[in-house]
């Protein structure tokens, strides 16, 4: 950048060469120059800028920067207000969130009511936990310009940490007229009321994407934790730029070009650790569970003697062993819940933790009349903790008599062609592997996998209204106890189900330059409260 400016500038002492166009182009680069930036290597590059049609972590990370929520959950879990604050009536029906001073759109409109009810709404129609929400819902509306009002059929306990969900599909703010595109649709514009404003001009997909300070942002006058209290803006740029080469990015690093690595790969933190000018910490304590997902509307997953002959094949060590090599950063673990919850449990996954099932696969396929239907399996290349995965699972389910079809893609792709309910021949899919943060699977309800909806699921859409009536019965549990044996009996079926495949827990640390402090611990990367030395 500092080069191009220098460039630019000589040419502004030869007028008579010059245009105006690159007059002005001089005069941005020589602002964006000046500007305190910080550069960040993300784990993938950006390109669907709607969070909530796609459960994408860059997605929802680009959401967090130019959008705000009504609730944010803090670092004990607990729920704290943001946009708004609420009460709650006596009989616990009615919930009344006001909306707080100082809350203006990009655009520079004022932030309402209407607007907030539009966007939990269409969050509402794609979130499994939001689903929930309006199951219990007997209306939602707009009091009046800071007023919303929600009223339940009964008392629902869930109804805050609803709202505060801090990942996956978060049921982030826009303007109403936004909020009313079709949930299966994505938006056209990119105005939040969040601490950053998405710079469109200079955003290149699988390139860069900018944001800049949003100057009209007034935050919350209370500590930052997690996603909740002040989102302090103490830089005017944050630039992710895509450095699909982990040595090069950790090089970049290493010399000051860069600020910031979400996922340095594993076999290379000890050489960041060894800088002086280096920091490696994990922000996020819950760590990843590490999951594969079939697709139940085409052959073969539609049948479950099959989906269930492939977990058989499948097994944590062996995934977890290429995925991530030192078991210094994995556990290998059967709950579906995340191990160290309180909902923990090993039931069903015992052939997934002892490496003990293969043979059974074996035979359980014959038993099932598989007749060689290829398994189309996406495998992406550009994302360091989603490209062992398919390759180790290819081969397990090929030692079990399955055919497979690996098609290597970027992650971007993968992330749109999951979403295609069209038969594998046409551009579908059969199976493909990703990763949660523990935040976003560690009870029934947030766990998007366990949503039994059928065509209104998570990506491979299960039809299972048995699925469903454990998480009823879950949100309507009275004690830790009744959840704990509700959770238990869910996982137990969803394994012999084969709902998805659990393949262990990891923790991927970040690193970051030393000049940089106010790194927020948390379930996602936040770039509010860091500050960068001069």
């Amino acid at each position: 950048m500092v080069d191009v400016v220098r460039v630019l500038r000589r040419w502004v002492c030869r007028p008579a060469l010059l245009s105006g166009v690159a007059v002005s182009a001089a005069m941005t680069l020589s602002a964006a120059a000046e500007a305190k930036t910080l550069t960040a290597v993300m784990h993938s590059d950006l390109r669907v800028t709607d969070p909530i049609i796609t459960t994408a972590y860059i997605t929802r990370n680009h959401g967090y920067m130019i959008f705000d929520t009504l609730l944010a959950l803090d670092e004990a879990f607990k729920v704290r207000p943001q946009m708004a604050d609420w009460k709650v009536s006596d009989d616990r029906l009615t919930y009344t969130f006001t909306l707080r001073d100082g809350l203006k759109w990009h655009d520079g409109k004022p932030v309402t009511a209407e607007d907030c009810v539009a966007s939990l709404k269409r969050w509402a129609a794609r979130d499994g936990m939001g689903q929930k929400l309006m199951d219990m819902t007997a209306s939602l509306t707009a009091s009046d310009e800071r007023t919303i009002t929600l009223k339940l059929k009964e008392p629902y306990g869930l109804v805050l940490e609803s709202i505060a969900k801090p990942s996956s599909i978060v049921p982030f703010m826009m303007p109403r007229r936004i909020a009313e595109t079709p949930p299966d649709k994505a938006i056209g514009e990119q105005i939040g009321s969040g601490p950053f404003r998405f710079v469109q001009a200079e955003f290149q997909p699988g390139v860069k994407a900018v944001y800049e300070k949003n100057k009209d942002y007034v935050p919350r006058a209370e500590k930052a934790s997690w996603a909740a209290g002040g989102k302090v803006v103490k830089v005017d740029r944050v630039e992710w730029i895509t450095m699909p080469d982990a040595q090069t990015a950790v090089n970049a690093l290493m010399s000051g070009e860069i600020d910031f690595i979400e996922q340095p790969p594993i076999d290379l933190l000890p050489i960041l650790a060894a800088s002086k000018e280096v920091k490696v910490h994990n922000t996020n304590a819950l760590g990843y569970q590490t999951m594969g997902r079939m697709n139940f509307l085409h052959p073969p997953f539609d049948n479950p003697k099959i989906r269930r002959a492939a977990l058989l094949a499948l097994n944590q060590k062996d995934v977890l062993d290429a995925l991530i090599g030192n078991p210094q950063y994995y556990r290998i673990c059967g709950a579906m819940f995340v191990c160290g919850t309180p909902l923990e449990t090993e039931v069903g996954a015992e052939t997934l933790v002892r490496k003990t099932g293969m043979e059974e696969a074996k035979k359980l396929l014959a038993e099932a009349g598989y007749d060689g239907t290829p398994i189309v399996l996406m495998q992406p290349t550009d994302v360091g903790t989603l490209k062992a995965q398919p390759i180790v699972a290819s081969q397990l389910l090929r030692a079990a008599g399955f055919k497979v079809d690996m098609q290597a893609m970027d992650w971007q792709t993968l992330v749109t062609r999951r979403a295609s309910q069209k038969p594998p021949k046409e551009g579908g899919w059969n199976m493909f592997f990703t990763n949660w943060v523990g935040a976003d699977v560690f009870n029934p309800l947030v766990n998007v996998s366990l949503n039994g909806r059928g065509r209104g699921a998570w990506f491979g859409w299960p039809d299972d209204p048995k699925l469903e009536a454990f998480r009823d019965a879950y949100s309507r549990a009275g004690s830790l106890d009744e959840q704990k044996t509700i959770a238990r009996d869910l996982q137990a079926y969803a394994y012999e189900q084969a709902i998805y495949i659990p393949l262990g827990q990891y923790i991927v640390p970040s690193a970051w330059r030393t000049e940089l402090t106010g790194v927020l611990d948390g379930p996602a990367p936040y770039f509010w409260n860091i500050d960068k030395a001069d």
